[in-house]
């Protein structure tokens, strides 16, 4: 049992992680270079672990069920709560509009046949998912396991495909013209501590608790891993062509059926985090706000399905929002009310960080200085 519920809770936190931010990686990682892009991973991989493991000690520290903004408010008041629902509502919104956004363009790519528009499928991909974040978190475990699993499998068809086309000459070590390119793409796929929460929940006792800090760490090492590989047989085969998506830069290359299990691939990461941050978004507004159950997972569906029918359908640009302005806000805060759950918190933690405050201020440098890299 103890083995089961923790395979279902990395898969939540993993699913989480993995989803629209890994197609943009190798189109960002050709034009600023491999070196870049492995710093960035190094980096930033270790400020986001450390980031998840802080959000983790603050909800072992904190007896009532909560999600980042009522954190902010136990914490840091009343302001904090208000500034944090902010940036956390808009960017769960800017995020699940993102994953409707492309798959729609996945399911174009896979039921090509039916000469269907993407708008229409993304349509239906809505409705799918909806369904889920309306039953709850008891139906999306299973189903974030199948779907992990699945993803996994069709990454592995996608590598054996790739490997015999990689070419080492498409490979550009350094290019200092897209030095800051990087950060807003990587920032983004690597959060998932919105996960954090929903995942201590699934434990009930104080020793299931205890697996939460190895969770975490392996689920962000798989995470890095997975996007870094990636990223290489991408740009490995299509080079300069690569585009920002990924895919279509591999279609000269691999033809048709492989485009195809990208699709696949890309459908279940979109679906997998769909679920996560759409059912995060559902019960922050009804843990923090007391909004019925209902009505927030009216809202948490209908807000970004609004945004779409409206006209916003911007991959790009919604990614570079979520992964700069909102990530560095979210991981400022949660360092914030790191530092103050140290002292006011109502529980003992099943396990309790030592970390330096130099090292958390860095970190608060690295969001600042990262987010307005982005401006240039």
């Amino acid at each position: 049992m103890k083995i089961k519920k923790s395979l279902l809770s990395a898969s939540i936190l993993l699913g989480t992680i993995v989803g629209a931010g890994i197609f943009g990686i190798p189109y960002v990682i050709a034009k600023s270079g491999v070196i870049p892009g492995f710093f960035y991973f190094l980096i930033l991989g270790g400020a986001v672990l450390l980031i998840h493991l802080l959000f983790g000690e603050i909800v072992l520290r904190t007896r009532e069920t909560r999600r980042l903004p009522g954190y902010a408010e136990k914490y840091l008041g009343a302001r904090g709560k208000v500034l944090i629902t902010i940036f956390t509502v808009f960017g769960l919104i800017g995020a699940l509009l993102v994953y409707i956004i492309l798959a729609g363009d996945f399911l174009e790519i896979i039921f090509s046949f039916l000469n269907l528009p993407s708008f229409y499928l993304s349509l239906i991909f809505w409705v799918f998912l909806s369904f889920f974040i309306f039953r709850g978190i008891k139906s999306i475990a299973p189903a974030q396991l199948f779907m992990n699993i699945m993803f996994f499998f069709i990454i592995a068809l996608i590598f054996c495909f790739a490997a015999p086309n990689l070419n080492i000459q498409n490979f550009i070590l350094f290019d200092v013209s897209h030095i800051f390119l990087p950060y807003g793409v990587i920032m983004f796929s690597l959060i998932g501590w919105q996960a954090i929460p929903i995942i201590s929940e699934t434990f009930k006792s104080s020793d299931e608790k205890k697996n939460l800090k190895k969770i975490t760490v392996s689920a962000i090492f798989t995470a890095i891993a997975l996007y870094f590989l990636f990223a290489l047989i991408v740009v490995g085969v299509s080079g300069k062509a690569t585009t920002p998506e990924a895919l279509q830069g591999l279609l000269p290359f691999l033809g048709q059926k492989i485009i195809i299990l990208g699709a696949l691939f890309g459908l279940f990461a979109a679906a997998t985090s769909f679920l996560i941050l759409g059912n995060c978004l559902k019960n922050t507004l009804f843990y923090d706000y007391k909004i019925p159950k209902f009505s927030a997972a009216f809202i948490a569906c209908g807000a970004p399905l609004l945004l779409f029918l409206i006209g916003f359908r911007s991959f790009i640009e919604t990614i570079g929002f979520v992964g700069t302005l909102v990530g560095a806000v979210e991981g400022i805060a949660i360092i914030l009310i790191f530092k103050k759950a140290k002292v006011l918190g109502d529980r003992k933690p099943e396990y309790s960080l030592k970390i330096p405050s130099v090292l958390l201020y860095f970190l608060i440098i690295i969001f600042i200085f990262g987010a307005i890299s982005q401006v240039f």
